[in-house]
């Protein structure tokens, strides 16, 4: 069965799929994007990727291509027509197709909505988080506003490549004071001696992570403690535990930084328990 894509308003053969030339998503990388997990048939926090897309979209002042009614509809028949039921669902939004100009084309343009779906093997995951990942740290190079959800990504690319070269899974960014932020892809985890859950603040220098966001409250709900802070590569390096955290990594142990075993070498108990508890948590939509 050839895979389907929504690209503008019509669903075509993914292989055909194609924006403009001067789509400014391609021109400028002037759009965002989110990531949602599908689990068993259903999306997995879809209202709060939404909420997030919805920011994203404020904060750019790119105009919503269509309400979140008619979206969720669009997101299900991509979802449905690649029949996955395990997998992930990607959608961008850009400002649209206009002459290639630096400032914002004429009021009126229509934003570009370009939706795809495709499986996933969770199983292959479940089976990585037995062991564990690699990670290598890099120095931060992004612009200040990766708190947007935007498809301009060149720093994280480079990072992740890195990490690929250097036989690791992820790369995290190390800002001018030695701290972590987060990773090319993923937030960035530490648990410390006396078992503290510790992450950068969301409110500047990082994504505010979905996963990251039902972390929390399971950590609340099941009276983990908690601290929201900046955390240096040394402090991570004899953290008990590091890990990760994103739509398509869920929870998954870092058991070696640059080179360097975390704790004993292996994934340790609270990552086991934050993954294992993770979908009673997350929200699961019809």
């Amino acid at each position: 069965m050839s895979r389907i894509a929504y690209v503008n308003g019509q669903y075509v053969i993914h292989a055909d799929a194609s924006v403009h030339v001067e789509d400014r998503g391609y021109q400028f990388a002037d759009g965002v994007y989110e990531v949602c997990e599908i689990r068993d048939g259903h999306l997995v926090d879809e209202r709060r990727h939404l909420d997030r897309l919805d920011r994203s979209l404020r904060e750019l002042r790119i105009d919503p291509p269509m309400d979140r009614g008619p979206l969720g509809v669009v997101l299900r028949e991509v979802v449905a027509r690649n029949r996955v039921r395990n997998g992930l669902v990607y959608l961008q939004v850009t400002r649209g197709v206009a002459r290639r100009d630096h400032a914002f084309p004429a009021a009126g343009t229509p934003a570009s909505l370009v939706v795809t779906a495709r499986s996933v093997n969770f199983a292959a995951s479940d089976k990585g988080a037995e062991v564990g990942i690699k990670v290598i740290t890099v120095p931060d190079n992004r612009w200040e506003r990766v708190d947007i959800k935007t498809v301009g990504l060149l720093p994280n690319v480079l990072a992740k490549q890195a990490a690929k070269e250097a036989g690791a899974k992820e790369a995290w960014f190390v800002d001018a004071s030695g701290h972590v932020t987060e990773g090319s892809s993923t937030n960035a985890w530490i648990v410390t001696a006396d078992g503290k859950l510790v992450t950068r603040s969301a409110e500047s220098g990082i994504l505010r992570g979905i996963t990251r966001t039902v972390l929390f409250d399971l950590a609340e709900k099941e009276q983990l403690r908690i601290e929201e802070r900046a955390f240096t590569r040394e402090e991570a390096m004899g953290a008990r535990e590091a890990f990760i955290s994103s739509a398509t990594n869920l929870v998954m142990p870092v058991v070696m930084i640059d080179g360097q075993a975390i704790g004993e070498g292996t994934p340790g108990p609270m990552s086991r328990r934050l993954r294992e508890r993770y979908h009673a948590y997350a929200e699961f939509s019809v």
